[in-house]
């Protein structure tokens, strides 16, 4: 019951002012949401490629073609090669291709021209495009390399690659993409990292209101009455609880229903793996604030906790890249099973799929909390000769 009383308490402070409600949940739900629009709407349809067709024969836009009907890009045509390379440079296009001038003769006449493909920096767009060109220009040297080979020396090749090609178009096979769910999708473990990183800036305010506490003999006066250490850690770690659940809910509400943002997983299952994060995230707070006896120092918990372990947890960028070091110390990163329990879950995983991380997040969290309410304490080394 003590427990229970202190846990009110805190929530009455947190959100018993205008200032918690816009500090603690509008905050980081506008934050969380951008982060969303901005990183988890990116499509393939919405990559941008301008193209620069010089061919005067079918060879180009038989290219063109190829590119055009996977639907996977929105083709832009450009004036010249020039603006082609400064729509590059001022990011109006992702991937400039060029094909230059002559190039269906070049394939008559058994060359293998180039076709340019211009990019600011290596994506899987580029590559992808680079890929559908290589690809089509072997084909249509085959198929030019066959027309010299059965074709009269006197005969128009030029219109016999132009028929060909048209009765390929319209003998096409297509296929259809099917997704089989087997990765999560992209920019998914981005929109859940930024999640994490602004459920964690509860931290910050958990720990602020217990050293205030202790800095005001709000802690001291607790401690005279029949309270025992682990009920105070408590009743502040269930207090904190209750607005990481409402910040939970809201972000998670806002995001799939009025962004409709698909994280291709289950909501109630989606909001466990969250949740077992914020119990982790608050076990970090109470010891944390058990540790820390100047209140000034609670400023440095964002540099010091939050942004680090972010950082080594792959919320913003794949643990893949990390050097193999930095990729074992993830292991003990709360931030990387959250991670790893969502990607899991948003590839068809069940509970039972995801049931080692939510352990080891589990395990975390009782650990944390048992040692914040071993050093939680009420004395503050100076606080009495300044008070």
């Amino acid at each position: 019951m003590h427990s229970l009383t202190i846990a009110w308490h805190m929530v009455r402070r947190t959100l018993g002012r205008k200032r918690g409600w816009i500090v603690y949940l509008l905050v980081p739900c506008v934050v969380v949401t951008l982060t969303v629009f901005l990183l988890g709407q990116t499509t393939a349809a919405s990559i941008l490629v301008s193209y620069v067709n010089e061919d005067e024969g079918p060879a180009g836009r038989y290219l063109m073609n190829e590119l055009e009907r996977s639907g996977q890009y929105v083709i832009k045509e450009s004036g010249s090669e020039n603006m082609l390379r400064e729509d590059l440079v001022e990011n109006k296009s992702t991937v400039g291709v060029y094909i230059p001038q002559g190039f269906s003769n070049g394939l008559i006449e058994g060359q293998r021209p180039a076709v340019k493909i211009y990019e600011i920096s290596t994506s899987e767009a580029s590559v992808m495009i680079r890929m559908t060109a290589d690809s089509a220009v072997t084909r249509l040297s085959g198929t030019a390399a066959l027309i010299r080979e059965t074709s009269e020396p006197d005969a128009d090749r030029m219109l016999a690659l132009q028929e060909v090609l048209k009765q390929s178009a319209l003998n096409r096979v297509d296929t259809e993409v099917t997704d089989l769910n087997l990765y999560a999708k992209p920019g998914l473990s981005n929109v859940t990292g930024f999640t994490l990183m602004f459920m964690m800036t509860l931290i910050s305010s958990v720990v602020s209101m217990m050293i205030d506490d202790r800095r005001q003999r709000t802690l001291s006066r607790m401690y005279t009455a029949p309270v025992r250490a682990y009920q105070i850690a408590l009743g502040n770690f269930l207090g904190s609880l209750v607005v990481g659940s409402l910040q939970v809910i809201i972000v998670l509400v806002l995001s799939r229903y009025v962004l409709r943002y698909d994280y291709g997983v289950p909501f109630v299952l989606h909001f466990l793996i969250l949740m077992a994060f914020m119990l982790v995230s608050l076990g970090v707070a109470s010891t944390v604030a058990g540790l820390i006896r100047n209140g000034q120092n609670a400023a440095m918990i964002n540099s010091m906790i939050v942004t680090p372990t972010c950082m080594l947890g792959g919320c913003f960028w794949p643990l893949a890249i990390m050097p193999e070091f930095m990729q074992k110390i993830a292991n003990f990163i709360p931030q990387k099973w959250a991670i790893e329990a969502v990607e899991t879950a948003a590839t068809g995983g069940t509970l039972s799929d995801i049931a080692l991380p939510l352990a080891v997040l589990g395990l975390m969290a009782v650990i944390l909390l048992a040692v914040g309410s071993a050093v939680l304490r009420p004395s503050e080394s100076g606080v009495g000769h300044g008070a």
